[in-house]
């Protein structure tokens, strides 16, 4: 895995968390227990923070960032999904953020909301909590989903991180 610290700002990683050995995860980064980061994300916390919560998943390819103004924070039992770009906004517990979808700076997105794949969430927007945000720019879709509904995606990758760590292994062809 490639784990850097940058200067004095290190990350510091639940030993329950399973990170991918092609993942990136740069300087002041927390991430929580059970959670799990996948091949190709970057977590660079460079400018800020970047927290990761418990039991979340960021998934292929995602890019987590920060501002020097806003850190980065996710929360608990989060799914971000594949390819996408999180910079210095803010996730709250239950969420799924869709693949290859963009939140950006000071925007949060409240618990259980769902961002749909390829939206864009400008800065400042507020996704209220069992809303889905569609589209680009992102249009809001009040009270579209039930408490629990992004939670069977986050459990998948609990149990999922923690087969991986147990049994994930390279071959060498010779």
């Amino acid at each position: 895995m490639a784990i850097y610290a940058l200067g004095d700002q290190a990350p510091d990683i639940d030993p329950s968390a399973y990170v991918s050995p092609e993942a990136t995860v740069i300087g002041n980064v927390r991430i929580g227990a059970n959670s799990s980061i996948w091949p190709n994300a970057v977590l660079r916390g460079d400018d800020n923070r970047i927290e990761i919560g418990d039991n979340t998943s960021v998934q292929d390819g995602a890019v987590i960032h920060c501002t020097e103004e806003f850190a980065t924070i996710v929360g608990n039992w989060c799914t971000v999904g594949h390819l996408a770009h999180l910079e210095g906004c803010r996730v709250e517990d239950h969420a799924l953020i869709g693949t290859g979808s963009i939140v950006l700076h000071d925007a949060i997105v409240r618990s259980h909301a769902l961002i749909g794949a390829a939206a864009l969430v400008p800065g400042r927007m507020d996704v209220p909590s069992r809303s889905m945000a569609l589209g680009v720019p992102a249009r809001i879709r009040a009270d579209a989903l039930a408490e629990g509904d992004n939670d069977e995606n986050a459990e998948k990758y609990v149990s999922r991180g923690r087969q991986y760590a147990s049994e994930l292994r390279r071959i060498e062809r010779t």
